[in-house]
Protein backbone atom coordinates (compact mmCIF):
# COMPACT_ATOMS: atom_id res chain seq x y z
CA UNK A 1 0.00 0.00 0.00
CA UNK A 2 1.56 3.37 -1.12
CA UNK A 3 1.90 6.35 1.44
CA UNK A 4 -0.86 8.21 -0.28
CA UNK A 5 -3.37 5.50 0.13
CA UNK A 6 -2.31 5.18 3.41
CA UNK A 7 -2.66 8.80 4.10
CA UNK A 8 -6.02 8.58 2.26
CA UNK A 9 -6.98 6.04 4.10
CA UNK A 10 -6.11 7.11 7.34
CA UNK A 11 -7.85 10.77 6.66
CA UNK A 12 -10.98 8.53 5.57
CA UNK A 13 -11.34 7.30 8.72
CA UNK A 14 -10.82 10.25 10.67
CA UNK A 15 -13.74 12.11 8.59
CA UNK A 16 -15.87 9.27 9.17
CA UNK A 17 -14.92 9.44 12.76
CA UNK A 18 -15.63 13.18 12.97
CA UNK A 19 -18.60 12.84 10.74
CA UNK A 20 -19.97 9.82 12.57
CA UNK A 21 -22.91 10.48 15.38
CA UNK A 22 -24.92 7.78 17.04
CA UNK A 23 -28.80 9.20 17.36
CA UNK A 24 -31.60 7.53 18.47
CA UNK A 25 -33.91 5.60 16.03
CA UNK A 26 -37.14 7.17 16.34
CA UNK A 27 -35.24 11.12 14.94
CA UNK A 28 -37.95 11.67 12.30
CA UNK A 29 -34.92 12.97 9.76
CA UNK A 30 -31.61 11.56 10.75
CA UNK A 31 -29.55 12.26 7.97
CA UNK A 32 -31.06 15.83 8.12
CA UNK A 33 -29.85 15.97 11.41
CA UNK A 34 -26.65 14.47 11.21
CA UNK A 35 -25.67 17.31 8.66
CA UNK A 36 -26.65 19.50 10.73
CA UNK A 37 -24.75 18.20 13.38
CA UNK A 38 -21.78 18.28 11.19
CA UNK A 39 -22.06 21.78 10.17
CA UNK A 40 -22.20 22.41 14.07
CA UNK A 41 -19.71 20.73 15.24
CA UNK A 42 -17.27 21.77 12.47
CA UNK A 43 -17.95 25.94 13.58
CA UNK A 44 -17.96 24.97 17.20
CA UNK A 45 -14.79 23.16 17.07
CA UNK A 46 -12.89 26.16 14.78
CA UNK A 47 -14.50 28.58 17.40
CA UNK A 48 -12.77 27.14 20.13
CA UNK A 49 -8.89 26.89 18.69
CA UNK A 50 -9.47 30.43 17.54
CA UNK A 51 -10.36 31.18 21.20
CA UNK A 52 -7.48 29.04 22.13
CA UNK A 53 -5.19 30.89 20.01
CA UNK A 54 -6.12 33.95 21.75
CA UNK A 55 -7.96 35.81 18.83
CA UNK A 56 -11.29 36.51 20.39
CA UNK A 57 -14.05 35.09 23.22
CA UNK A 58 -15.45 32.18 21.91
CA UNK A 59 -18.94 33.59 22.55
CA UNK A 60 -17.97 36.99 20.43
CA UNK A 61 -17.00 34.77 17.53
CA UNK A 62 -20.12 33.03 17.89
CA UNK A 63 -22.12 35.93 17.51
CA UNK A 64 -20.37 37.03 14.52
CA UNK A 65 -21.83 34.09 12.38
CA UNK A 66 -25.19 34.02 14.50
CA UNK A 67 -25.59 37.90 13.30
CA UNK A 68 -24.94 37.15 9.79
CA UNK A 69 -28.66 35.43 9.88
CA UNK A 70 -30.71 38.52 10.99
CA UNK A 71 -32.91 40.27 8.78
CA UNK A 72 -34.67 43.60 8.96
CA UNK A 73 -37.31 44.89 10.21
CA UNK A 74 -39.65 44.31 6.99
CA UNK A 75 -43.75 44.49 6.65
CA UNK A 76 -44.97 41.80 4.14
CA UNK A 77 -48.49 41.60 2.62
CA UNK A 78 -49.83 40.15 5.83
CA UNK A 79 -48.10 41.83 9.08
CA UNK A 80 -46.80 45.30 10.24
CA UNK A 81 -43.22 44.86 11.58
CA UNK A 82 -41.95 47.64 13.56
CA UNK A 83 -38.46 48.57 15.51
CA UNK A 84 -38.85 50.50 18.43
CA UNK A 85 -38.31 50.80 22.27
CA UNK A 86 -40.09 49.80 25.22
CA UNK A 87 -38.45 51.76 28.06
CA UNK A 88 -35.16 51.93 26.35
CA UNK A 89 -34.97 48.33 25.33
CA UNK A 90 -35.07 47.39 21.99
CA UNK A 91 -38.49 45.73 20.69
CA UNK A 92 -39.65 44.53 17.36
CA UNK A 93 -43.50 44.58 16.91
CA UNK A 94 -45.69 42.66 14.53
CA UNK A 95 -49.30 43.68 13.91
CA UNK A 96 -51.38 41.98 11.47
CA UNK A 97 -52.76 44.46 8.54
CA UNK A 98 -55.94 43.04 8.46
CA UNK A 99 -58.59 44.76 10.16
CA UNK A 100 -59.25 43.98 13.89
CA UNK A 101 -62.98 43.43 14.53
CA UNK A 102 -62.26 43.45 18.07
CA UNK A 103 -59.15 44.09 20.58
CA UNK A 104 -56.59 42.03 19.91
CA UNK A 105 -54.74 39.45 21.83
CA UNK A 106 -50.74 39.74 22.54
CA UNK A 107 -47.98 37.58 22.73
CA UNK A 108 -44.85 38.85 24.31
CA UNK A 109 -41.92 36.48 23.02
CA UNK A 110 -38.63 36.59 24.18
CA UNK A 111 -35.63 34.63 22.29
CA UNK A 112 -33.22 32.01 23.21
CA UNK A 113 -29.37 31.47 22.63
CA UNK A 114 -27.98 30.65 26.03
CA UNK A 115 -27.70 34.17 27.26
CA UNK A 116 -24.77 35.26 24.85
CA UNK A 117 -26.75 34.96 21.53
CA UNK A 118 -29.59 35.48 19.17
CA UNK A 119 -31.86 39.00 18.91
CA UNK A 120 -35.51 39.47 17.71
CA UNK A 121 -33.83 39.93 14.23
CA UNK A 122 -32.96 36.19 13.47
CA UNK A 123 -34.59 35.26 10.85
CA UNK A 124 -36.28 31.81 12.77
CA UNK A 125 -37.20 34.56 15.27
CA UNK A 126 -38.87 36.84 12.96
CA UNK A 127 -40.46 34.05 11.14
CA UNK A 128 -42.38 32.48 14.15
CA UNK A 129 -43.30 35.90 15.08
CA UNK A 130 -44.80 36.78 11.83
CA UNK A 131 -46.41 33.36 11.83
CA UNK A 132 -47.82 33.90 15.17
CA UNK A 133 -49.24 37.26 14.37
CA UNK A 134 -50.83 36.59 11.63
CA UNK A 135 -52.22 32.70 11.96
CA UNK A 136 -53.41 33.81 15.50
CA UNK A 137 -54.24 37.62 14.26
CA UNK A 138 -52.68 38.87 17.06
CA UNK A 139 -49.97 41.46 18.17
CA UNK A 140 -46.47 40.42 19.07
CA UNK A 141 -43.91 41.98 20.92
CA UNK A 142 -40.89 40.42 20.05
CA UNK A 143 -38.10 41.65 22.79
CA UNK A 144 -34.31 42.16 23.07
CA UNK A 145 -31.69 41.94 25.89
CA UNK A 146 -28.11 42.80 27.30
CA UNK A 147 -26.05 40.01 25.78
CA UNK A 148 -23.13 37.81 27.73
CA UNK A 149 -20.02 37.99 28.36
CA UNK A 150 -20.14 41.33 27.60
CA UNK A 151 -23.77 41.67 30.39
CA UNK A 152 -24.15 39.34 33.15
CA UNK A 153 -27.36 38.11 35.15
CA UNK A 154 -29.20 39.92 36.53
CA UNK A 155 -29.32 42.46 33.34
CA UNK A 156 -30.87 40.33 31.19
CA UNK A 157 -33.66 39.58 33.66
CA UNK A 158 -34.02 43.53 34.20
CA UNK A 159 -33.98 43.78 30.78
CA UNK A 160 -36.79 41.84 29.80
CA UNK A 161 -39.16 42.32 32.78
CA UNK A 162 -38.67 46.58 32.34
CA UNK A 163 -39.63 46.14 28.95
CA UNK A 164 -42.60 43.62 29.45
CA UNK A 165 -43.76 46.29 32.99
CA UNK A 166 -43.36 49.00 30.61
CA UNK A 167 -45.80 47.14 28.11
CA UNK A 168 -48.55 46.44 30.45
CA UNK A 169 -49.73 50.12 30.95
CA UNK A 170 -53.03 50.37 30.00
CA UNK A 171 -52.00 53.56 27.79
CA UNK A 172 -49.49 51.03 26.25
CA UNK A 173 -51.83 48.67 25.34
CA UNK A 174 -54.75 51.08 24.27
CA UNK A 175 -52.34 52.10 21.98
CA UNK A 176 -51.90 49.00 20.21
CA UNK A 177 -55.19 47.88 20.29
CA UNK A 178 -54.74 45.02 22.83
CA UNK A 179 -57.13 43.21 25.19
CA UNK A 180 -55.94 43.46 28.33
CA UNK A 181 -57.73 40.43 29.37
CA UNK A 182 -55.41 38.25 26.80
CA UNK A 183 -52.08 39.06 27.11
CA UNK A 184 -49.50 35.84 26.95
CA UNK A 185 -45.92 35.78 27.23
CA UNK A 186 -43.64 32.81 25.39
CA UNK A 187 -39.91 31.89 25.15
CA UNK A 188 -37.73 29.06 24.33
CA UNK A 189 -34.25 27.93 25.97
CA UNK A 190 -33.05 31.01 27.63
CA UNK A 191 -35.74 32.96 26.75
CA UNK A 192 -38.10 30.29 28.77
CA UNK A 193 -35.94 30.94 31.66
CA UNK A 194 -36.45 34.49 31.61
CA UNK A 195 -40.11 33.81 30.82
CA UNK A 196 -40.75 31.81 33.80
CA UNK A 197 -38.52 34.20 35.75
CA UNK A 198 -40.19 37.88 35.09
CA UNK A 199 -43.96 35.44 34.78
CA UNK A 200 -42.92 34.83 38.91
CA UNK A 201 -41.71 38.60 39.66
CA UNK A 202 -44.63 40.53 38.14
CA UNK A 203 -46.96 38.42 40.82
CA UNK A 204 -45.23 40.15 43.84
CA UNK A 205 -45.34 44.03 42.18
CA UNK A 206 -47.65 46.38 43.40
CA UNK A 207 -47.37 48.47 40.54
CA UNK A 208 -48.82 46.05 37.37
CA UNK A 209 -52.63 45.97 38.08
CA UNK A 210 -52.69 43.88 34.50
CA UNK A 211 -51.75 40.14 34.95
CA UNK A 212 -50.56 37.65 32.44
CA UNK A 213 -53.05 35.12 30.93
CA UNK A 214 -50.44 32.41 30.06
CA UNK A 215 -46.97 31.25 29.67
CA UNK A 216 -45.68 29.32 27.23
CA UNK A 217 -41.94 27.50 27.54
CA UNK A 218 -40.19 26.16 25.47
CA UNK A 219 -37.57 23.34 26.39
CA UNK A 220 -36.33 26.32 29.02
CA UNK A 221 -33.65 26.23 31.34
CA UNK A 222 -34.71 26.36 34.78
CA UNK A 223 -32.53 25.45 37.09
CA UNK A 224 -28.67 25.51 37.94
CA UNK A 225 -28.00 23.09 41.15
CA UNK A 226 -28.29 19.70 39.55
CA UNK A 227 -25.97 19.02 36.59
CA UNK A 228 -26.41 15.30 36.87
CA UNK A 229 -29.71 14.83 36.08
CA UNK A 230 -30.80 11.80 34.11
CA UNK A 231 -31.71 13.90 31.01
CA UNK A 232 -27.82 15.40 31.67
CA UNK A 233 -26.93 11.80 32.14
CA UNK A 234 -28.29 10.51 28.79
CA UNK A 235 -27.93 13.64 26.37
CA UNK A 236 -24.52 14.28 27.23
CA UNK A 237 -23.20 14.50 23.74
CA UNK A 238 -26.01 14.89 21.76
CA UNK A 239 -25.20 17.11 18.95
CA UNK A 240 -27.65 19.82 19.65
CA UNK A 241 -27.03 21.08 22.95
CA UNK A 242 -24.25 19.15 25.36
CA UNK A 243 -23.15 19.23 28.67
CA UNK A 244 -20.51 20.76 28.32
CA UNK A 245 -22.28 23.88 26.21
CA UNK A 246 -25.07 23.71 28.43
CA UNK A 247 -22.70 24.17 31.78
CA UNK A 248 -20.55 26.98 29.74
CA UNK A 249 -23.70 28.69 28.74
CA UNK A 250 -25.16 28.77 32.52
CA UNK A 251 -21.92 30.17 34.35
CA UNK A 252 -20.95 32.22 31.32
CA UNK A 253 -24.82 33.59 32.03
CA UNK A 254 -22.90 35.05 35.78
CA UNK A 255 -19.46 35.26 34.45
CA UNK A 256 -16.85 34.54 32.88
CA UNK A 257 -14.64 33.27 35.37
CA UNK A 258 -14.42 28.90 34.54
CA UNK A 259 -13.81 28.02 38.03
CA UNK A 260 -17.91 28.14 37.99
CA UNK A 261 -17.64 26.46 34.45
CA UNK A 262 -15.63 23.93 36.24
CA UNK A 263 -17.18 22.95 39.53
CA UNK A 264 -21.05 23.13 37.58
CA UNK A 265 -19.65 20.39 35.08
CA UNK A 266 -18.65 18.39 38.07
CA UNK A 267 -21.12 19.41 40.32
CA UNK A 268 -19.41 20.93 42.97
CA UNK A 269 -20.49 24.06 42.49
CA UNK A 270 -23.33 24.72 45.58
CA UNK A 271 -22.29 24.98 49.03
CA UNK A 272 -23.49 22.95 52.26
CA UNK A 273 -25.41 26.34 53.63
CA UNK A 274 -27.50 26.25 50.40
CA UNK A 275 -28.34 22.26 50.69
CA UNK A 276 -31.86 23.21 51.65
CA UNK A 277 -32.47 24.71 47.94
CA UNK A 278 -32.14 20.77 46.51
CA UNK A 279 -35.62 19.74 48.01
CA UNK A 280 -36.83 22.10 44.70
CA UNK A 281 -34.94 20.35 41.72
CA UNK A 282 -34.67 16.41 43.51
CA UNK A 283 -35.33 14.60 40.13
CA UNK A 284 -35.98 11.28 42.60
CA UNK A 285 -39.19 12.62 43.81
CA UNK A 286 -40.57 15.41 41.08
CA UNK A 287 -39.87 13.16 37.42
CA UNK A 288 -42.41 10.51 36.41
CA UNK A 289 -40.79 7.00 36.61
CA UNK A 290 -40.48 6.40 32.75
CA UNK A 291 -37.52 9.30 33.46
CA UNK A 292 -36.05 7.92 36.08
CA UNK A 293 -35.66 4.47 34.51
CA UNK A 294 -32.42 3.28 35.08
CA UNK A 295 -30.99 6.20 36.89
CA UNK A 296 -30.11 6.73 40.54
CA UNK A 297 -30.14 9.73 42.62
CA UNK A 298 -26.82 11.00 44.16
CA UNK A 299 -26.44 12.72 47.28
CA UNK A 300 -25.43 16.20 46.14
CA UNK A 301 -21.27 16.81 46.51
CA UNK A 302 -21.06 20.30 47.95
CA UNK A 303 -18.60 22.83 46.86
CA UNK A 304 -16.89 25.82 48.53
CA UNK A 305 -18.48 28.77 49.57
CA UNK A 306 -16.22 30.84 47.70
CA UNK A 307 -18.37 30.13 44.38
CA UNK A 308 -21.58 31.49 45.67
CA UNK A 309 -20.15 34.83 47.44
CA UNK A 310 -18.43 35.89 44.23
CA UNK A 311 -21.62 34.46 42.26
CA UNK A 312 -24.25 34.57 44.18
CA UNK A 313 -26.59 34.80 41.15
CA UNK A 314 -26.64 30.77 40.34
CA UNK A 315 -28.90 30.68 43.25
CA UNK A 316 -30.92 33.80 42.61
CA UNK A 317 -34.52 32.69 41.81
CA UNK A 318 -34.59 35.26 39.04
CA UNK A 319 -31.78 32.89 37.35
CA UNK A 320 -33.13 29.67 38.33
CA UNK A 321 -37.25 29.59 38.35
CA UNK A 322 -37.29 26.07 39.82
CA UNK A 323 -36.02 27.85 43.11
CA UNK A 324 -39.51 29.36 43.82
CA UNK A 325 -41.80 27.97 46.81
CA UNK A 326 -45.05 26.54 46.64
CA UNK A 327 -46.73 29.91 47.68
CA UNK A 328 -45.14 31.96 44.22
CA UNK A 329 -46.25 28.71 41.80
CA UNK A 330 -49.67 29.11 42.87
CA UNK A 331 -50.48 31.98 41.32
CA UNK A 332 -48.90 31.42 38.23
CA UNK A 333 -51.16 32.02 35.05
CA UNK A 334 -52.16 29.06 32.90
CA UNK A 335 -49.04 27.24 31.59
CA UNK A 336 -48.08 25.39 28.72
CA UNK A 337 -44.18 23.80 28.35
CA UNK A 338 -42.52 21.79 25.58
CA UNK A 339 -39.87 19.46 26.82
CA UNK A 340 -38.21 16.99 23.92
CA UNK A 341 -36.41 13.45 25.01
CA UNK A 342 -33.20 14.34 23.88
CA UNK A 343 -32.33 17.48 25.41
CA UNK A 344 -29.99 18.18 28.56
CA UNK A 345 -33.00 20.08 29.43
CA UNK A 346 -35.70 17.94 29.36
CA UNK A 347 -36.06 17.27 33.48
CA UNK A 348 -35.86 21.20 33.94
CA UNK A 349 -39.31 21.24 32.27
CA UNK A 350 -40.63 18.69 33.29
CA UNK A 351 -39.45 18.74 37.06
CA UNK A 352 -41.16 22.73 36.77
CA UNK A 353 -44.37 20.74 35.14
CA UNK A 354 -44.62 18.81 38.29
CA UNK A 355 -44.42 21.30 40.79
CA UNK A 356 -46.87 23.35 38.89
CA UNK A 357 -49.63 20.26 38.74
CA UNK A 358 -48.51 20.42 42.52
CA UNK A 359 -49.29 23.76 42.90
CA UNK A 360 -52.52 23.64 41.44
CA UNK A 361 -51.17 25.37 38.64
CA UNK A 362 -53.42 24.59 35.67
CA UNK A 363 -50.52 23.28 33.00
CA UNK A 364 -50.09 21.52 29.65
CA UNK A 365 -47.29 19.88 28.83
CA UNK A 366 -46.31 18.55 25.15
CA UNK A 367 -43.45 15.93 25.37
CA UNK A 368 -41.87 15.42 22.27
CA UNK A 369 -40.54 12.18 22.22
CA UNK A 370 -38.07 12.43 18.71
CA UNK A 371 -37.45 16.02 19.97
CA UNK A 372 -34.15 17.40 20.42
CA UNK A 373 -33.15 20.81 21.60
CA UNK A 374 -33.73 23.85 19.43
CA UNK A 375 -35.86 21.73 17.17
CA UNK A 376 -38.59 24.42 17.32
CA UNK A 377 -35.63 27.03 15.62
CA UNK A 378 -34.49 24.79 12.65
CA UNK A 379 -36.82 25.67 10.05
CA UNK A 380 -36.68 22.82 7.23
CA UNK A 381 -37.51 19.77 9.86
CA UNK A 382 -40.64 18.30 10.15
CA UNK A 383 -40.42 17.95 13.48
CA UNK A 384 -39.90 21.89 13.89
CA UNK A 385 -43.55 22.26 11.81
CA UNK A 386 -45.02 19.81 13.80
CA UNK A 387 -44.33 21.51 17.10
CA UNK A 388 -44.91 24.85 15.63
CA UNK A 389 -48.57 23.85 14.44
CA UNK A 390 -48.94 22.42 18.58
CA UNK A 391 -48.18 25.64 19.70
CA UNK A 392 -50.07 27.94 17.79
CA UNK A 393 -52.74 25.63 18.10
CA UNK A 394 -52.64 25.93 22.13
CA UNK A 395 -52.46 29.47 21.54
CA UNK A 396 -54.68 29.71 19.71
CA UNK A 397 -57.18 27.89 22.26
CA UNK A 398 -56.26 29.50 25.33
CA UNK A 399 -54.79 33.13 24.59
Amino acid sequence: MGRKTLLLLIMGVFMAYYIYIPLPDNIEEPWKLLCLSVCLKTVTDLIMFAELLGMNHFMNIAMFFVNLQEVPPTSDENVTVTETTFNNIPVHVYVPKRKPERLRRVLFYVHGGGWCLGSAALFSYDFLSRQTADRLDAVVISANYRLAPKYHFPNHFEDVYNALKWFLRQDVLDKYGVDPGRIGISGESAGGNLVAAVTQRLIDDPDIKIKLKTQSLIYPALQTLDMDLPSYRECSRFPTLSKSMMVRLWSGYFTEDRSLAKAMLFNQHVPVESRHLFKFVNWSSLLPEKFKKGHFYNSPTYGSSELTKKYPGFLDVRAAPLLADDNKLRSLPLTYVITSQYDVLRDDGIMYVTRLQNAGVPVTHNHIEDGFHAAFSYYGFKIGYRIENQYMNWLSEHL
